[in-house]
């Protein structure tokens, strides 16, 4: 039986003592959701219009599918990983999913097709890493760059509107009243994802393999399983973050991840997870990926030219990651 110190006891029965555990665990959570309230203040202060409800339920809408791709892509970088690939991946399914209705298939078989591209490219990420032993860096590199180019080879380059007249309700629709499907689905990830980390013997793993993966296999944790695991949910949920803006706009693009695979990762540090593994939260990357979505949209709202949203996202990584750096020298 495991025995309980008396410090350990005193704390656990003192009022408040899970409260300040909690506190301590989410530190880094709560001062990102302060610091995304003071920015939306501040864009509200300047722009009236960016506080109103329907501008707030824009952001929401807007942030699911980069919520969604940075719970993957979080997976990935808590094991010491790290997949470029998923922007692409996420371009190539909607084109892939429109490809397919235009070609008479229905919603549900061409959502499939499109969910196929994220597991095969997420399991020849995680076989080129895992069992070759290539660098995640190069390998999620090329599979970019495949991807990325299939996108456009497989419809010439052009756009492709979806044909089903219902496909909008996989993000607009509710299947639990008063609660938008895109809100849904970002609910239930983040609470799937975080439980697993938190509380299964499998989420615990992934720090392990992140924090050391020689130590990881000295105590019998099966790394390269952790690992190839990793990346096909990665590219799974690319992929369902893609079906989910196709039935947004009702139309894809081959350009339309372009931009999505520096956002979040940037939202997965920014949330509080090392670039070097072993740290991380599928809360943190939820505000995170909201933040980002916020500091565009007050952007945009206040007339900032869009062709420095790029330096704001590299700057805003760059400072994530140097505070990582100095929290990891203090420790």
């Amino acid at each position: 039986m495991k025995s309980i110190t008396p410090a350990l006891a005193s704390e656990r029965y003192r009022p408040g003592g899970g409260l300040r555990r909690l506190l301590s665990t989410y530190r880094t959570e709560m001062a990102i959701a302060i610091a995304m309230v003071i920015v939306e203040l501040a864009v509200g202060m300047a722009v009236p219009a960016a506080l109103s409800g329907g501008n707030l339920t824009n952001v929401m809408q807007a942030a699911a599918p980069l919520v969604i791709m940075s719970f993957g892509v979080l997976l990935v970088i808590i094991t010491g990983g790290i997949d470029l690939s998923v922007g692409s991946v996420f371009s190539l399914t909607g084109m892939i999913t429109g490809l397919a209705m235009a070609h008479g298939f229905g919603a549900i078989a061409s959502s499939v097709a499109g969910l196929s591209v994220g597991i095969v490219i997420g399991l020849a990420n995680g076989a080129l890493v895992t069992f070759v032993g290539l660098a995640p860096f190069v390998v999620t590199l090329s599979t970019y760059a495949i991807a990325g180019s299939l996108s456009f080879i497989v419809t010439n380059g052009n756009s492709l509107p979806i044909s089903d007249p219902n496909y909008w309700l996989l993000d607009s629709g509710t299947l639990i009243p008063g609660m938008p499907n895109y809100l849904l689905w970002c609910l239930l990830l983040l609470v799937g994802i975080e439980f697993s980390l938190r509380k299964v013997v499998a989420g615990r793993w992934l720090y392990a393999v992140g924090s050391s993966s020689s130590s990881a296999r000295v105590i019998g944790i099966p790394v390269n399983r952790v690992r190839l695991t990793a990346y096909l949910l990665s590219g799974l949920l690319a992929s369902f973050a893609g079906i989910v803006s196709v039935s947004y706009v009702s139309n894809a693009e081959a350009t339309a991840g372009a931009s999505l695979m520096l956002q979040s990762i940037a939202a997965v540090v920014i949330g509080g997870a090392s670039l070097f593994g072993g740290t991380g939260s599928a809360i943190g990357a939820l505000l995170g990926a909201l933040m980002i979505t916020i500091i565009q949209n007050g952007a945009n709202l206040i007339g900032v030219n869009s062709f420095w949203q790029g330096t704001v996202t590299g700057i805003v990584i760059l400072i994530a990651v140097l505070l990582d750096r100095i929290t990891k020298a203090r420790r």
